[in-house]
């Protein structure tokens, strides 16, 4: 569905300001000094991810050849990671560039994703969100990003604490996982995750469910990343850590969202949302038990 994007984004901020986007849900903080080296390591292919600006930031490169990958040094067993991406520009149909929790392990893995798909030039790109909880996922979003990621750096952040976790865009929250555990719903809360991105091909799902290919006459493909900031409980670490209730992200205010953050929350999911597996029937005849009480 083709968009003007003139008038779509005078529109989307002219309503930002009228709900309360001027004011941030919470006070923000601060992002470590990190650099790159300091905290991540690559994976894969590391002759397509470059080092910028002296480590703060880096380029990902997919080619024909391969995509690249890199990956936290440590895992963290909740807390609060965030990175600012720049994504694929012009026709990126078929790429994904994923950032994402997970536990590393096989049959009982927990993981947090965003996975950024790749459109056709003027399209909304979507985001995916899924969460997997002692291996059982199956739970993916989208949602159509109301500006483009593109353009600019954009802050996406992973909020993990005892009471839910938080998918958030420049701190407007698109995702809430809640802590269902009392309705028998697995919460990942035992296992400590690392923080891994990607970039990849995927043209046979990632856009229209695979009916875009990637064209390979506009590779190479080109991502960015930047402020890595990393806060929570290192594993292995002080055991007490992850249980202390004196931790910055397990504190009242980050607890639920506040009305201002809910009120946001509304609108994306009303505005935005494209696919939600709770709602669909096919999938899941009986709506899934996390998915009755909303936020």
């Amino acid at each position: 569905m083709a968009h003007s994007f003139s008038i779509f984004r005078n529109s989307v901020v002219n309503f930002l300001f009228l709900i309360g986007f001027v004011t941030l849900q919470l006070p923000v903080k601060n992002a470590k000094p990190a650099t790159f080296l300091q905290d991540f390591r690559i994976t894969w292919s590391d002759s397509h991810i470059k080092q910028l600006d002296g480590g703060k930031g880096i380029q990902l490169l997919l080619d024909q050849n391969s995509g690249c990958g890199f990956a936290s040094k440590s895992k963290y067993l909740f807390g609060r990671v965030s990175m600012k991406i720049k994504l694929i520009p012009g026709d990126s149909a078929g790429t994904v560039t994923a950032f994402y929790m997970n536990s590393d392990t096989d049959q009982v893995r927990d993981e947090l994703d965003f996975e950024f798909l790749g459109n056709r030039t003027g399209q909304p790109y979507s985001v995916q969100t899924n969460v997997y909880a002692h291996g059982k996922g199956d739970r993916e979003q989208r949602v159509n990003l109301w500006f483009d990621p593109a353009a600019d750096f954009h802050t996406y952040s992973i909020l993990w604490n005892h009471h839910h976790v938080v998918f958030s865009v420049d701190e407007v929250p698109i995702r809430v996982y809640k802590n269902n555990e009392a309705k028998g719903v697995p919460f990942p809360k035992m296992q400590p995750m690392g923080i891994y991105s990607t970039l990849w091909e995927a043209d046979d799902w990632a856009t229209r469910g695979g009916l875009e290919k990637i064209n390979w006459s506009k590779a190479p493909f080109y991502a960015y990343y930047k402020d890595f900031d990393i806060e929570g409980c290192p594993a292995p670490g002080p055991s007490a850590c992850a249980s202390s209730p004196a931790n910055w992200w397990e504190g009242i205010g980050y607890q639920q969202l506040d009305s201002v953050a809910a009120r946001r929350y509304r609108w994306v999911r009303t505005n935005h949302m494209v696919y939600d597996y709770c709602t669909d029937k096919q999938r899941n005849p009986v709506t899934p038990p996390e998915c009755m009480n909303g936020i």
